[in-house]
Parts: C-alpha cells; structure tokens; sequence
C-alpha cells in the first residue's frame, strides 16, 4: 500500500510504529522500498555520505533535485521526503516556497523536510498551503552545527526542553505532516510525543518517539568515518562489500575473472577467416 502522509498520521493513531531510511540513488532506494520501509529520507546528509563535504552546508538544490528524483524513481510505496538545504529557505517565506515547489515538481518529492521551530512557523505555514506537505526537524539541526558549537544533544536544560516543546507545538500548529527529533533526550522526545497529533520520528531521541529515521551507511556500516552513539549497525555491508571488491582485484590480477562461463562463444572457424 502507497505510504502517504495520511497513512503515517494514522499509524500514530493506530500505535504502529513507522519506519524510515535515507535513500540517495534509484539503486537503494529500490531496495529500501522493496523491504516495506514506510518513508525515504533524501537527506542533505548525501553531502557527507555521497559527496564527500565535512558537513551538509555545501549541499545545492540542484543537488537535492538530482538525487531526489533518482530516489522517486526507485520507490514505488515508500513516503518520499526531501530536505531542504542550507538556505533555500531560511532567506524568506518566498524562496521556502519556491524551493519546496522545486523539490516537488521537478524532484518529484511527496514531502518536504526543513530545520527550525517556532522561528520557521510562517514558512511552514506558506508551503502547506501551496498543497505541500511538511515534515519539520527539531533538536539536533545539522544546519545550525556552527551555531550548536558541534554535534551536542539538545534539549537537556528546563529551558532548552521548554522551548523544544513549544517549538514542536508551534510546527504542528502550523500545518507540519510529522517532525524529526535528533538527538533528544529519551523521556523529553517521549513527551513531545505524547504532545502531538502529528508522528514524531526519532533519530537519537528513544524507543518513545511514533517512529525512526536512520542513516543507510551508517546502519550498514558502509561509512566508517563516524558512528553516533544512536546507531545501531544492523549488517555489517561495509566490510562485506571490501571483502568482495578485494576478491575481485586478486581474481582479475590472476587471471582467473572472467573464467570461461562468464564469457561469449563464437566459431573457431569464423576467427581462422579473420587472420
């Protein structure tokens, strides 16, 4: 069945837990979606995992489009959420919308996903009403790392929970589809949740959040250059996959790839002619 936002607000109702992984390419996303997986994050994290940058600033919307409707192609159930990047909306209500706009039309994005709470309400409001859903991220916003000082769990304080809390509210109120919470504290993210009609979704914030978003790499173990506490290593795909490149270059450096049932026949005689 055709995940929607209507159907992820009905798991919450139903206390169906949702799931959701970041897809980058047509390749993964395919598979992503053949496993059930509920949503597809096409997160601006591709500018680490897939790009190589330090961190998710120097991602472009003509990146976001290009693997997003790469992503689209390969998910044919799964919920498509596209993250807005750096400064696509953060510059006014206008550009948030015609950025989102963008996304959808030519990213072919279900949904979209920005940063901030209570300071962005005017542009979530804006981009719902141009019939475009939003899925909002609170906590740990990798866009605000300069201003955080680095990766640091939000939200510990009374203060800095308070405001958690009235920024999820305020990103309900104005019309958000679901939000993301990254790095929360487990019994704050939990009663956030419990605060909300719309799914929160979890990455760092606990078992109590409607639902969890992870990194492929990082779950698969295929990007070694960091592994936040969060993450749980369900395979390990990286070292499998060294291993398999490895036994490639040894069998080719050998002479044994391709051997004669990886190969095409064509009559001796046919050759003979050619000399």
């Amino acid at each position: 069945m055709k995940n929607t936002v209507v159907t992820i607000r009905q798991a919450k109702e139903q206390g169906d837990k949702i799931t959701m992984l970041t897809a980058y390419d047509y390749s993964m996303a395919k598979l992503i979606d053949e496993a059930g997986i509920n949503m597809i994050l096409v997160g601006d994290s591709l500018g680490m995992v897939m790009l190589g940058y330090e961190d998710t600033l120097s991602v472009t919307m003509e990146d976001m489009i290009h693997h997003t409707r790469a992503v689209a192609r390969g998910a044919k159930n799964a919920l498509v959420v596209a993250d807005m990047p750096f400064m696509s909306y953060q510059t006014s209500v206008y550009d948030a919308v015609c950025n989102a706009g963008r996304l959808m039309k030519e990213g072919r994005a279900q949904a979209v996903k920005l940063e901030g709470g209570g300071e962005f309400a005017e542009h979530i409001k804006a981009i719902t009403k141009a019939s475009i859903p939003v899925v909002a991220h609170l906590g740990l916003t990798p866009q605000s790392l300069n201003a955080f000082g680095g990766f640091k769990v939000q939200g510990k304080t009374e203060q800095a929970a308070r405001k958690l809390l009235e920024d999820a509210r305020a990103v309900e109120q104005a019309g958000a589809s679901a939000v993301v919470l990254e790095c929360v504290p487990a019994k704050l993210a939990q009663l956030v949740t419990e605060n909300l009609g719309i799914p929160t979704i979890g990455i760092g914030a606990g078992a109590g959040c409607d639902g969890q978003v992870l990194v492929y790499q990082d779950m698969l173990a295929m990007f070694g250059d960091f592994q936040p506490k969060f993450v749980k290593r369900f395979g390990e795909i990286g070292t499998l996959m060294k291993d398999a490149f490895r036994k490639y270059s040894e069998e080719v450096k050998a002479g044994s790839f391709p051997a004669a049932e990886h190969t095409f026949k064509i009559e001796d005689e046919i050759i003979e002619k050619l000399y």
